[in-house]
């Protein structure tokens, strides 16, 4: 796993690495990057399903109870079969036009 930390926003690319691997060493560097804004990024990943997403469901929740982002980086998945609470895109750049957007809502109180 490679982290890259970009101001207040950290992300995290997934290896070659099974998905379960990835989102355990996830976890378990929770305390890293907790007080950051979280991209995962999962492009490497050519194979998966939008099932295979709501495993991060729980570290997501964990993580936007601490008013941060947590946005998923896939080409894979067909983005209306993804849980509603999830958010994925399929570029680095969304995910970052993401962020600025659900931080310029925190700032104003939306």
């Amino acid at each position: 796993m490679i982290f890259d930390k970009q101001g207040n926003t950290t992300v995290a690319t997934q290896e070659a690495v099974s998905l379960a691997t990835f989102l355990k060493r996830l976890d378990e560097s929770y305390s890293k990057w907790k007080n950051n804004n979280l991209i995962v990024n999962l492009l490497s990943i050519n194979k998966i399903e939008a099932n295979d997403l709501l495993e991060f469901l729980p570290l997501r929740n964990k993580h936007t109870e601490g008013k941060n982002s947590f946005v998923i980086v896939s080409t894979a998945v067909k983005y209306e079969d993804v849980h509603d609470d999830l958010i994925v895109v399929p570029t680095l750049k969304e995910a970052f036009d993401i962020i600025e957007m659900d931080e310029i809502e925190r700032d104003l109180d939306i």
